[in-house]
C-alpha cells in the first residue's frame, strides 16, 4: 500500500512529524480504517526518500498516541478511533490551520476585520 503523503524539506517542521500528522489525518478522516495494514517503516521511507529512522520514530509516536499498533512478524495496523475522538481530533486540526493562518496574516500586520475579510473570500472560493 502507498500512502498519499508528501513531505517537504523546505518546510520548519520535521519530516517524522510531516509523516505523523498526515497518518493521523488519514485515519482521522477514515481513508485508513481500523485494522487496515500499514507500509513497513522500510516501504514507507523508500516512497517518501527519507531515513528508516524518520519513518520509524513516526511510527512510533503515532504508537503511543494509540493510532497504530505493530505485531511483531504481522506488520503495522490502524487502531479503531472512537467517533467521540474523531470528532475532537478533526476540530483540532482545523482549528491549528486556521491558527497558522491567523498567525501569518498577523505577521503581515492585517487586522482582525481583514482576516476576517480575506477568510469569507477563501470560503466563497471553496464552495
Amino acid at each position: 500500500m502507498v500512502l498519499p503523503i508528501e513531505v517537504n524539506e523546505d518546510e520548519q517542521t520535521p519530516i517524522y512529524h510531516q509523516i505523523e500528522e498526515q497518518v493521523k489525518a488519514l485515519i482521522v478522516s477514515g481513508y485508513l480504517p481500523a485494522d487496515t495494514a500499514l507500509p513497513s517503516i522500510r516501504a514507507l521511507a523508500g516512497n517518501l526518500g527519507c531515513s528508516v529512522i524518520t519513518t520509524r520514530r513516526a511510527y512510533q509516536n503515532l504508537e503511543q498516541q494509540d493510532y497504530i499498533k505493530t505485531y511483531r512478524g504481522k506488520g503495522t495496523f490502524v487502531r479503531e478511533v472512537t467517533r467521540e475522538k474523531r470528532s475532537i481530533l478533526k476540530e483540532q486540526a482545523v482549528q491549528d490551520a486556521l491558527r497558522q493562518a491567523v498567525k501569518t496574516a498577523r505577521q503581515h500586520e492585517y487586522t482582525d476585520t481583514e482576516i476576517q475579510r480575506l477568510l469569507n473570500i477563501v470560503l466563497r472560493e471553496e464552495k
